[in-house]
């Protein structure tokens, strides 16, 4: 989400001795060939070795979210046809896998220009991607693991039938070409960001007509998954409460990613202190230049009830790369410095609490 959220967490992961996974959209890191992403303007080849440059301990698993035809700005600006989007998501992960990415999600979702996007027709470009990968994997010399998705998460439960027929063809595809299975699968848990809350089926506390408890529906997903050598991964796990989070592990789900609620604690956490020193000019440029933005828009609800504040809290990270906000944080930083305060410290240590609570709730504390 940021540079202090990639700080964080590398401190995080080496503070408490556990693996933690770093997982970048091509919209947040992108190669180098292909412009970059917003996230402090890296590239995915600069984002790489700024890692592993300071990972001392090895904890941080470098990944690919969301990897795929149309998943960057450029492809969908430019409505690039079919073959020409697929040619450019190989061209991304041939650069992820020779910049030493470690997990790389093939989600072939989405199709800007057929919204309604069969099932046969997503396993079948996973399928393609997947070679790719394998095969640029195995000329870089690389030891990659694969995480595969075939719907978009929509925040009501898992139909079994639907993962139990992807997992069957991905497994069918991996014996068949002599691959190893993929380490991940993306399941529906019933999970879905909207603004700063999750209003998935997970975290309800009433039962939605016709749909299976999740203390039901998970462990048989989980089972699915693994009785095909496959661990099950949750996306849009942020904002859920503690109690939610803590049936994680009981549940058996194996990974979850969790991105906006950090990119939200470390704006809310800046503009705290803006008002706490009384710069109100930065508030105010700040909030302009994120709904300016309109990256907010993608996260509202039908009935949004958001002021313009909320929505440029919700949209900040997304401008955290952009000269007019580094002229904005420098004043911000500048009032810190007259009052003894290390701002880029106190920015880790409030995105490094907020992801407290979550490996709390994982059980990720207590080894």
């Amino acid at each position: 989400m940021s540079r202090h959220c990639v700080d964080a967490t590398i401190e995080l992961a080496n503070t408490a001795r556990v693996p933690l996974m770093i997982i970048a959209s091509r919209r947040q890191i992108e190669c180098r060939a292909q412009g970059g992403g917003y996230v402090n303007n890296w590239s995915t080849e600069e984002f790489a070795a700024y890692v592993r440059e300071r990972d001392r301990g090895e904890y941080v698993v470098l990944c690919r979210d969301h990897g795929g035809p149309w998943q960057n700005y450029p492809e969908a600006d430019q409505a690039l046809p079919l073959r020409e989007a697929m040619e450019s998501a190989k061209a991304s992960f041939q650069v992820d896998i020779e910049a030493g990415l470690h997990v790389i999600h093939i989600d072939p979702s989405i199709d800007i220009h057929t919204p309604e996007l069969s099932q046969e027709a997503i396993l079948d470009r996973v399928s393609e991607l997947y070679e790719y990968c394998m095969d640029m994997a195995s000329v870089a010399g690389a030891d990659i693991a694969v995480e595969v998705g075939s719907e978009e998460q929509s925040g009501v439960d898992q139909n079994p039938d639907v993962l139990a027929h992807a997992l069957e063809a991905v497994q069918a595809f991996c014996s068949k070409r002599q691959f190893r299975p993929p380490l991940f699968v993306v399941a529906q848990t019933g999970t879905l960001v909207k603004e700063t809350c999750n209003v998935g089926t997970f975290d309800d506390p009433f039962r939605k007509s016709g749909a299976i408890p999740a203390e039901i529906l998970v462990p048989r997903l989980v089972e699915m998954c693994t009785s095909h050598g496959v661990n099950l991964k949750e996306h849009n796990g942020d904002y859920l409460s503690n109690e939610a989070l803590m049936w994680h592990p009981r549940l058996g789900i194996h990974a979850a990613n969790i991105a906006p609620e950090f990119g939200v604690a470390e704006t809310r956490h800046i503009l705290r202190l803006c008002r706490e020193f009384g710069l109100k000019r930065e508030v105010d440029a700040f909030a302009e230049l994120s709904l300016a933005s309109g990256r907010w828009k993608k996260w509202m609800l039908p009935a949004s009830k958001a002021t313009d504040l909320d929505r440029a809290v919700i949209a900040g990270h997304y401008v955290f790369g952009q000269p007019e906000f580094e002229e904005i944080f420098q004043r911000i930083q500048a009032a810190c410095e007259s009052r003894g305060l290390d701002l880029h410290a106190s920015i880790r240590d409030a995105i490094k609490l907020a992801m407290m609570r979550i490996m709390a709730c994982f059980n990720l504390l207590n080894r």
